[in-house]
């Protein structure tokens, strides 16, 4: 039974952790020179993660020298070393919270004056504390914003640590100058001493915070991996061998005992458990399976023993699609980030330009060049674009990452983005609305019971679907002992079959024919139930030559899809239904779940030219299915979301993917994303405001660098914390 998986040929790609970025005109500069190798086909660099991807066929020591050359550091990650990653996060967490720490124990002395300041309380340190205070702050924790200014420099570049490092030096130098004065003596009242080291505290504080978000997704990540434990229980000529994981192939089958952890992605040939998904699905309710159930690997089983035939390993598992998926879509980047990267790119020479212009502009106007200084100070403390570089990673970061965590797989940033302005949602039929699977709907004849009991009998050793379908529904009618079958025949469209000395045939309408048997008398209900989309089989006694009834067969809407299509309503996106089944069977579906729009009958390569037509009307359409007739349709869409029990074309093709066949979950990733754009939105018009604000009031004289510096930086702080509450989403149908 086992079928090889469908091979893929993607671009190879190779990941770098980037070290000594700090802002957006560093991620562009990367970007820049990962661009300039030879072969390299793609670079996207994340500040956030502090690092990159790179598609193409360039080695990876040619992709190190090139950023190693512009002054960064580099080095390979390893795929699917989730262990190495997170605790590259977490040490670099660990020392951003320590030195923000250790920044605000420094400063709190001036925070102490500065607020006194407010009451008219002067409770700023003498100023030889006030000296020694600062320069421990400047020079060692605020050594690196040196190093980083040098580099960008040495490169040619203006980068944020450039505007930190000429601010606070400028109030640092203008401090120490307006102090040692002898010829003024009481120019200490003007010491700026605090801005310098408040400025830096502030902007160490935004690391601490940017770092703390990189370091929690990282281990959310990591905590994923570790879901798959490290040996398995393989069956091998009937003795149990525990083996290490990577040593299990496909085909292999593996003994899981109540309270292990299933290890592979695979289907069950023995025994029956409720299975914890909620660590991979987010559905906190077990799960019961059996026999012929689909597991995934990192799964709990609960309750049972299972034996499972191993489908798939490694990379190919659920589990490590998962990873990759999440992880992708927080290396990527949004389209917003391309223009926030391009106006960062500019921003800090024009700052540069505006705080020269005012200083120059003062002193002509004759303020004096230690007023002059002062002012132009403060334009470039204000000036800092930490909030702008931090905007989009962070709301990017923390909506994948709780995406994930609800069972919404979001492939990439364009993705998140586009989904947010879907219009128009377009859903398969079969599999995505539908469970898939047929059960029985009608059952006519004169004796509806006996019909449905000689052919449950007469498919009892069958594994076809509509043979499943007819067993359940006997079951669920209380049928515990079927008619005795002999002599079974099978014909073409139908089986024989001998009860109690009499041969029955149970089969579609052709083959009643060909047998000689007279549909006519139930030809009515037939086109009536045929007209509704049901598929139909029929019983008739082949010894009489008589017809005794006949099974309505229809792939029933999901629990779920009703309530999928009235979220969608809700936020003001309609829903249209394609697919290839009947138009009575696309009706029925439609017309239980209040969807206006149809297109049956459709062909695979017409879906995508409905999709084509939908988008031509002016509508953004997104597009849910799971098959591989639905890939063109969803590579078609302006978004595709694939569902989680799909086929590998569909999932490649779409993306988003939602790890359980729910679509309330494509309701809730619009949701989701439009949440997330407009956090990223609303944190870029914060990032935004305060320049436009603060940068004219600063040159104009209006703001000191102690204000200049406390606004920069709560600027980065509010924009962090802002991007953070997504964390706190959830869909609404688990609220």
């Amino acid at each position: 039974m086992n079928q090889p998986a469908p091979t893929f040929f993607p671009t190879p790609s190779v990941s770098l952790a980037i070290d000594g970025m700090t802002c957006a005109s560093c991620v562009a500069r990367v970007e820049k020179a990962l661009l300039s190798v030879t072969r390299v086909m793609s670079a996207s660099v994340k500040l956030a993660t502090k690092s990159s991807r790179i598609e193409g066929n360039a080695g990876p020591e040619s992709l190190i020298t090139a950023v190693d050359d512009i002054g960064y550091g580099a080095s390979l990650i390893l795929e699917n070393n989730q262990a190495e990653e997170t605790k590259r996060s977490a040490e670099r967490e660990k020392k951003a919270r320590v030195a923000a720490l250790l920044a605000f124990v420094i400063v709190s002395p001036f925070i102490l004056g500065m607020a006194g300041m407010l009451f008219g309380i002067d409770l700023m340190p003498p100023p030889e504390e006030q000296f020694a205070l600062a320069t421990l702050v400047q020079f060692g924790l605020g050594w690196r914003f040196y190093t980083s200014a040098w580099k960008a420099l040495r490169n040619g570049v203006a980068t944020m640590d450039l505007l930190v490092a000429l601010g606070t030096s400028a109030a640092y130098g203008i401090s120490l100058y307006l102090w040692l004065r002898p010829s003024m003596p009481m120019s200490m009242d003007h010491l700026y001493f605090e801005s310098s080291s408040v400025v830096i505290a502030f902007v160490l504080l935004g690391k601490w915070l940017e770092e703390r978000a990189t370091a929690e997704t990282a281990s959310a990540i990591a905590a994923l991996g570790r879901l798959r434990p490290a040996s398995a229980r393989k069956i091998e000529n009937d003795l149990e061998i525990d083996v290490p994981l990577d040593t299990i192939r496909v085909g292999d089958r593996v003994l899981v005992r109540a309270g292990e952890t299933i290890p592979v992605d695979g289907v069950i040939t023995d025994g029956a458990a409720s299975i914890d998904e909620s660590m991979v699905t987010g559905e906190s309710l077990p799960v019961t399976k059996a026999k012929e159930a689909i597991v995934i690997g990192g799964t709990t089983n609960l309750d049972g023993r299972l034996i499972i035939e191993t489908r798939a390993i490694g990379a190919e598992t659920m589990l490590s699609r998962i990873i990759r998926l999440v992880a992708n879509a927080q290396a990527s980047k949004a389209p917003v980030q391309a223009l926030v990267d391009r106006m960062s790119a500019i921003f800090v020479p024009v700052v540069l330009i505006i705080a020269s212009a005012t200083g120059i502009g003062w002193f002509l106007y004759g303020a004096g060049y230690e007023a002059s200084l002062i002012y132009a100070v403060s334009v470039l403390v204000i000036a800092c674009p930490c909030a702008l570089g931090l905007a989009t990673p962070t709301a990017i970061l923390a909506g994948t990452g709780v995406a994930a965590k609800h069972g919404i797989l979001i492939r990439d940033a364009s993705a998140l983005e586009h989904a947010a302005q879907i219009t128009l949602m377009a859903f398969d039929k079969t599999g995505t609305l539908t469970t898939g699977q047929p059960v029985i709907r009608a059952v006519e004849g004169g004796d509806p019971a006996m019909v449905l009991a000689i052919a449950a009998a007469l498919e009892s050793g069958s594994s076809h679907p509509l043979a499943r379908a007819i067993r359940d529904e006997a079951q669920l009618r209380g049928m515990a002992a079927l008619p005795t079958v002999s002599g079974f025949e099978l014909i073409s469209g139908g089986i024989i079959g001998t009860i109690s000395g009499e041969r029955f045939l149970f089969g579609n309408a052709a083959a009643l024919l060909q047998s000689g048997i007279d549909l006519t008398s139930i030809k009515a209900r037939a086109d009536q139930l045929n007209s509704e989309g049901c598929g139909l089989s029929y019983l008739a006694d082949t010894d009489r030559k008589r017809l005794i009834g006949l099974l309505a067969f229809a792939d029933p809407a999901r629990d779920t899809s009703a309530a999928a299509i009235q979220m969608l309503k809700s936020m003001g996106i309609g829903s249209v239904l394609v697919t290839g089944d009947s138009k009575g069977a696309a009706k029925r579906i439609a017309g239980e779940l209040g969807i206006q729009e149809i297109h049956a009958e459709v062909k695979p390569e017409g879906k995508s030219d409905i999709i084509a037509a939908l988008k031509a009307k002016g509508a953004l359409v997104g597009m849910v299915g799971d098959g591989v007739n639905d890939a063109p349709a969803l590579a078609m869409a302006d978004l595709g979301i694939a569902m989680g029990s799909g086929t590998d074309v569909a999932l490649e093709a779409a993306g988003i993917a939602l790890i359980r066949p729910d679509p309330r979950l494509a309701a809730a990733a619009v949701a989701l994303a439009r949440r997330a754009l407009f956090t990223i939105r609303s944190g870029l018009f914060w990032a935004f405001a305060y320049n436009v604000v603060g940068i004219p009031l600063a040159a104009l004289g209006y703001l000191s660098p102690v204000f200049a510096g406390a606004a920069m930086a709560l600027s980065s702080v509010s924009v962090v914390m802002n991007a953070l509450t997504l964390k706190l989403w959830r869909p609404k149908f688990l609220s």
